[in-house]
């Protein structure tokens, strides 16, 4: 059953209970990453496995997403600044526990390439928190894997 999160701006980033913060250098320039998060919506479930569907909504101010194992979000976008961040929070949600979702991508540059950041904010209930906390090396891991792998597809886009 879907429900709706607490609204907040991307200050949540910075204040959340649990903050998850990953980051990894890719060697695709910032403009190339910031495209493919925010005008290629529908390509991210070709680059990050969890995803099955992503789809832009009301013009691209939202955004569906399904992941593997049937969680569904639907998202607003917070910012979208080319090419240094974009960041959405969740406002639908059918994970049980959640009560507030942010996520954030911020780019710098790095040599030639990018340094991509996650950070993932979150509140929700004691469970749900404690979950997150269990999840970290996990949620690291699929962080890794997709800008490894979107990384891999901006170079053979670039060929």
């Amino acid at each position: 059953m879907a429900h709706l999160l607490r609204e907040v701006g991307l200050d949540f980033v910075e204040s959340a209970p649990v903050r998850h913060v990953f980051f990894r250098e890719i060697s695709a320039p910032p403009e190339a990453v910031f495209h493919a998060l925010a005008e290629d919506v529908p390509g991210w479930a070709q680059w990050f496995s969890a995803v099955t569907l992503a789809r832009p909504l009301d013009g691209g101010a939202r955004r569906e997403v399904r992941l593997k194992g049937g969680t569904r979000f639907e998202e607003t976008i917070l910012a979208a600044k080319s090419p240094e961040v974009y960041a959405y929070r969740i406002d639908l949600t059918n994970a049980p526990g959640a009560r507030t979702m942010v996520e954030e991508w911020r780019l710098a540059p790095a040599g030639t390439g990018t340094r991509v950041q996650w950070t993932f904010a979150v509140d929700g209930t004691a469970p749900f928190r404690f979950a997150l906390g269990l999840a970290r090396v996990g949620l690291g891991r699929a962080f890794r894997d997709a800008v490894t792998s979107l990384d891999r597809r901006l170079a053979s886009a670039a060929r």
